[in-house]
């Protein structure tokens, strides 16, 4: 089976939110075990809904289901998720940044503490 054309021709799939968020967190390099951390569920409850996922919109494999989904609108390729870029163009559009961006955003202001620390020293 194959899913919707990256091009927008057929119908558009629609995914879950819980799905959707499960899949910004794979397209963003996360393993099951990691997106089933920040989400507060079980690993194989991840698996399930990437089963379920790749169904709706024809996939194979992961690459297969991100690409579809950016074809089909689902996933936005040019909008960052997951480091202080994304966690800034969230609040630029007045959005409650995503828990990727905020996990980013803390990863981003921890850095730049020890640097400054390391610069004060």
């Amino acid at each position: 089976m194959v899913g919707p054309s990256p091009s927008g021709g057929g119908p558009t799939p629609s995914l879950t939110p819980r799905q959707t968020q499960v899949l910004e967190l794979a397209a963003l390099g996360k393993s099951y075990y990691q997106i089933g951390r920040s989400l507060g569920i079980a690993e194989n409850t991840v698996d399930v809904l990437m089963r379920q996922l790749f169904k709706r919109l024809g996939a194979q494999t992961l690459p297969h289901a991100v690409f579809l989904a950016c074809g089909a609108g689902i996933l936005d390729p040019r909008r960052r998720h997951g480091d202080h870029a994304g966690f800034a163009a969230h609040r630029y559009r007045d959005e409650e940044p995503c828990e990727a961006c905020w996990e980013g955003e803390r990863a981003y202001r921890r850095d730049r503490r020890a640097a400054r620390k390391a610069t004060a020293v």
